[in-house]
């Protein structure tokens, strides 16, 4: 099973004392979480001041740290529209201009929410330049958009991302994702994963069907049943043994 990990998020340090925030600190946890069986990292990057940024310096100075300290593992990032003040037409021009950096520097892949405005444009910019997509699907609404967009073949691997909903409604809501992505022919890898409540029954619902899943700080700063857990390298571990 692949396990994706989420490393920081929208999280802050009084969130949970070990959410890494800087290249450095990114780097050093993304290495311990892949020594325990993060198969690929996702990380937000943040600015000077700590906030989550889409400019090219530090996606550059986040992906080369990390991608040093875990040679060989894909590092990827999120897109999310609210990191460009819900702007999707800013947002486009801010990634347009990691086509400026080399090829070295951008990450593996990137996450785009099917659900936020410019979704099609954004995946299509990426994949020109040479960054995989995964498309968030939150809904069976999502799915369908996915489907018509054109762009779903190109994907990496689409997410299945059960967010805002209570631990005991995550699972149907996940199986019908799943089932209307399959009706509507849509194929690749599916990587199901929940936020909050629903966090770990979509880790054990996707060991279940065999398929990838993600866990980290973004998602859960708790272990299965609210148990306290140090950082992210403890989740991974959590996540590998449901998934062994």
């Amino acid at each position: 099973m692949l396990i994706k990990v989420c490393l920081n998020g929208g999280r802050l340090r009084r969130d949970h004392p070990a959410v890494p925030l800087t290249p450095a600190e990114l780097a050093a946890d993304a290495a311990a979480c892949v020594a325990v069986g993060a198969g690929a990292v996702h990380m937000h990057p943040r600015d000077a001041d700590g906030n989550e940024t889409l400019a090219p310096t530090e996606i550059a100075a986040a992906v080369a740290a990390v991608r040093a300290a875990c040679p060989g593992t894909p590092v990827g990032v999120s897109t999310g529209v609210w990191i460009s003040d819900g702007d999707p037409d800013a947002r486009w021009h801010t990634v347009s201009t990691w086509g400026s950096l080399p090829a070295a520097d951008r990450p593996d892949f990137a996450s785009v929410n099917v659900g936020e405005p410019g979704f099609t444009a954004l995946a299509e910019l990426l994949l020109e330049l040479g960054v995989a997509v995964e498309p968030g699907v939150w809904s069976t609404d999502d799915a369908e958009h996915l489907a018509e967009s054109g762009v779903a073949a190109r994907c990496l691997r689409i997410l299945v991302e059960i967010i805002g909903v209570p631990a005991d409604l995550a699972p149907s809501l996940a199986e019908r994702i799943l089932t209307r992505l399959d009706d509507l022919g849509v194929e690749g890898e599916r990587l199901l994963h929940g936020e909050e409540a629903a966090t770990w029954p979509m880790v054990e619902m996707a060991a279940r069907l065999g398929l990838a899943t993600r866990i980290g700080l973004e998602d859960t700063v708790s272990g299965p049943g609210g148990v306290n857990v140090p950082n992210n390298s403890a989740l991974v571990r959590l996540a590998a043994r449901m998934g062994a």
